[in-house]
């Protein structure tokens, strides 16, 4: 068999005119405002207009990630493949690529091998011109704030207490702590500064959970980009900004309508990480998703701890969603990375290291079921290298916990290697009813908040705020934002805040170092271990292996 990368079977794909999607995801042509052949954007009007009844929402998430690699955007494309083959209506929704991950380490996120979104090049690059909207509302705020202080300082912002920072859509950790306002007078204030990576900023996080271009506006205009000398919070209200921004974001807001590699309707809008930020595509897209099909499968960054428990905890919470059903993915590879293989082993039987790194895919598993209570299955990605005895031992670990495993070859088959997967998600919604809860309650304090999500949620002991942070978090209940969900930052590789503490980890203390409220989108910000909002790129960066021919053919993308 002839291997091929996922660029070209992406490249090699008869896309479907973006009219004939959208007239399969019942969206008249009235709302699409074409970019191009294969890619629109849809009217947020239509939502309004629409007298569909919302379907069914399955949410993908996985076990902590390893550089085996788990594959939950490929089963999530891959699912609802499978679902349409099965006679269902199905529509996805998926988050926009961070140009700092396709040009870092990580690559796109746009699939892969045969269960991908495409254009795929426009989606990993590109695409219709989002994250530059986010970004210029940022840094239009950014330079507004410099300018007031500029031009006399009325509001008696203190520089030394400026939160608000410039970002980009690039991995560069040169830009991490910078001073600027150099050069004289006339130059600006000098003052220490930094950029954020685009998808960490809270625009990105406004962007995601607004419901509408009013909603837009109010979230935008609550942010707090500094405070007083006298200790009170500067807002983008008061620097006026509010509306250049929401004019900015205006057609960005409009969720864009793509589709699979076997003409499932996709909808791709917003990105924010999930280790840094909330990790979920935005809620205008999922409910537009909703009402377009009978089933939609979303899925949310990395882990349960931290993509899913964002997706239930902040915008499920915010967006009156409840999911039906959702889907822990894992191999059987990544498994026993958990176990303490080096990656270079993963190719022989070890059902010693599966023992040893199971416990990881079964607190995931475990969180899903006892922390949220919701209808749950195990995909599989299966590789050629898993043995029928590694396999049967996970299925039977986790049909303890009274879960079913499926085993997904959809990388490689595309939606009939997810028809199995789909027949028993469509048997989670039809035959079990979730008893959805929360991980912690909106009312307790911000350290009892903290303190649930690790207990509950991550296996810990505990947290430990630094003098600091304990300090912020007083100020911040004073400010009466105390009330708000909790956003955590942390490392993706460790249910911990140490990310060399693999499979399933018990006893450890998480410390938060820093918390901040993002007022726009309606949480607090915990900092904790190492995490950085602006990464670095790798010793040798995928930017490397990217190029084009002399036709425009786009090759090193994956």
């Amino acid at each position: 068999m002839e291997y091929k990368t996922d660029i070209e079977i992406a490249q090699q794909c008869q896309m479907k005119p973006i009219m004939e999607i959208a007239k399969k995801a019942h969206i008249d042509e009235a709302y699409v405002e074409p970019y191009g052949k294969y890619k629109a954007k849809i009217d947020p009007a239509l939502l309004a207009d629409t007298g569909r009844k919302p379907g069914k929402l399955v949410l993908v998430t996985a076990i902590t990630p390893t550089p085996a690699g788990e594959g939950k955007t490929t089963t999530t494309i891959g699912l609802a493949d499978g679902l349409s083959r099965i006679g269902k209506e199905v529509t996805v929704a998926l988050r926009e690529p961070s140009l700092g991950p396709v040009f870092g380490v990580k690559g796109g996120a746009a699939g892969g091998g045969y269960a991908q979104v495409v254009p795929m090049e426009d989606i990993n690059l590109h695409f219709t011109g989002d994250f530059h909207a986010i970004g210029a509302a940022n840094n239009l705020l950014a330079a507004m704030l410099d300018n007031h202080i500029q031009q006399g300082n009325a509001l008696g912002i203190d520089v030394k207490k400026i939160t608000w920072k410039r970002c980009v859509d690039m991995n560069d950790r040169q830009l991490r702590y910078v001073v600027d306002g150099l050069g004289g007078r006339v130059n600006g204030t000098p003052r220490e500064d930094g950029f954020d990576i685009t998808v960490a900023s809270e625009i990105m996080a406004v962007f995601c959970l607004a419901t509408s271009l009013s909603d837009l506006k109010e979230r935008l205009g609550r942010i707090i980009v500094a405070y007083t000398y006298d200790d009170k919070p500067v807002t983008a209200n008061d620097l006026k900004a509010t509306g250049a921004m929401t004019a900015l974001l205006r057609d960005a807001l409009k969720p864009n309508l793509v589709q699979t590699l076997e003409g499932t309707p996709a909808f791709v809008h917003g990105g924010p990480f999930a280790n840094i930020a909330h990790g979920c595509n935005s809620v205008m897209a999922t409910q537009m998703a909703l009402h377009m099909g009978d089933y939609t499968v979303t899925e949310a960054g990395f882990g349960a701890d931290l993509g899913a428990e964002k997706f239930l905890d902040i915008k499920c919470r915010m967006a009156g969603l409840t999911p039906d059903a959702v889907v822990v993915v894992g191999t059987v590879r990544a498994l026993k990375m958990h176990g303490g293989l080096d990656k270079k082993q993963l190719n022989e039987e070890n059902l010693e290291a599966l023992e040893k790194g199971i416990p990881n895919l079964l607190r995931h598993v475990h969180n899903i079921k006892e922390v949220y209570h919701l209808p749950c299955v195990v995909a599989i990605n299966r590789f050629p290298t898993d043995t029928d005895r590694e396999i049967d031992y996970i299925i039977d670990r986790c049909k303890a916990l009274g879960v079913n495993t499926v085993l997904s070859t959809v990388w490689a088959e595309g939606g009939r290697g997810g028809e199995t997967l789909a027949h028993e998600v469509v048997r989670l919604c039809e035959e079990e009813t979730p008893a959805f809860t929360y991980s912690y309650d909106l009312n307790d304090t911000i350290e009892g908040k903290l303190t649930s999500i690790v207990k509950n949620v991550y296996g810990g002991a505990g947290i430990q705020l630094t003098p600091a942070a304990k300090k912020q978090a007083d100020r911040l209940t004073e400010l009466g934002f105390g009330h708000l969900p909790v956003c955590v930052a942390k490392t993706q590789y460790s249910f911990s805040d140490d990310p060399a503490l693999l499979g399933a980890p018990e006893g450890f203390t998480v410390t938060v170092r820093n918390l901040k409220v993002s007022a726009g989108a309606g949480f607090l910000v915990a900092l904790t271990g190492e995490i950085m909002t602006m990464p670095g790129l790798p010793k040798s960066p995928a930017a490397e292996r990217i190029d084009v021919d002399e036709n425009g053919k786009i090759t090193g993308l994956f």
